[in-house]
């Protein structure tokens, strides 16, 4: 089961991750993230303007030898993981929670990128199976009704969860959008040599070009 932990309870609200899914409706790569929100007091809330922070925890998880190998690119050698194996950011996004009393749930969209040169993409691409371990900071604006009038109020600043990101929905995200596929960016200059060399060998392809290119470079 995934790893989750709500909040202190008390008089605070609270927040607390009750799962991770892709979303299959999105015109792009989005993870939805079910949060619960706990308002113990009883007092009825309008609105939460929410912002959340998620990061990557890679100190969390234990890795293999051949996911080791890959991610040497993001915290070198393993030997070094003491002093690199440092969290990485994922994301930072915006909800406005609607009006409930007591409690509530509502789903966070995250939207994704595959690009393997962001720090997160890598790492996700890295991993076999298992769970990426997340941690989710929570912060923003609670506008509560209160006698006659309202109150307004931070968020407390400790208010976070730890959710375990599937290895298996990220890949069956990323498979509904490139399936099969990744992408990275290269300079133009690059672009058209690579250009050049696939039109001077007659490739039908890319992945002829840089196999070919590979091949070449064995030699």
């Amino acid at each position: 089961m995934p790893e989750t932990r709500e909040t202190p309870a008390g008089s605070e609200i609270g927040f607390r991750c009750l799962g991770v899914r892709a979303d299959p409706h999105a015109a792009s790569p989005t993870l939805c993230f079910r949060l619960g929100v706990h308002e113990p007091v009883g007092e009825s809330v309008h609105a939460i303007a929410l912002r959340v922070q998620i990061r990557i925890e890679p100190a969390r998880r234990r890795h293999d030898p051949a996911e080791s190998e890959l991610l040497a690119d993001l915290f070198g050698h393993p030997s070094r993981w003491g002093d690199t194996l440092r969290p990485l950011q994922f994301a930072t996004v915006s909800l406005m929670v609607p009006r409930f009393t007591g409690s509530t749930e509502v789903d966070l969209p995250v939207p994704c990128s595959y690009d393997l040169e962001v720090a997160a993409g890598k790492y996700f691409a890295s991993l076999d199976d298992g769970e990426a371990p997340l941690l989710l900071l929570f912060s923003g604006t609670v506008f509560a009704r209160s006698g006659e009038g309202f109150t307004v109020r931070q968020v407390p600043w400790h208010c976070e969860a730890r959710q375990g990101l599937p290895v298996a929905v990220w890949r069956e995200l990323i498979d509904r959008y490139f399936p099969g596929s990744g992408w990275l960016r290269l300079h133009r200059d690059t672009l058209r040599a690579l250009q050049r060399f696939k039109s001077d060998r007659t490739l039908a392809t890319w992945d002829e070009t840089v196999e070919a290119l590979l091949k070449e470079a064995r030699r």
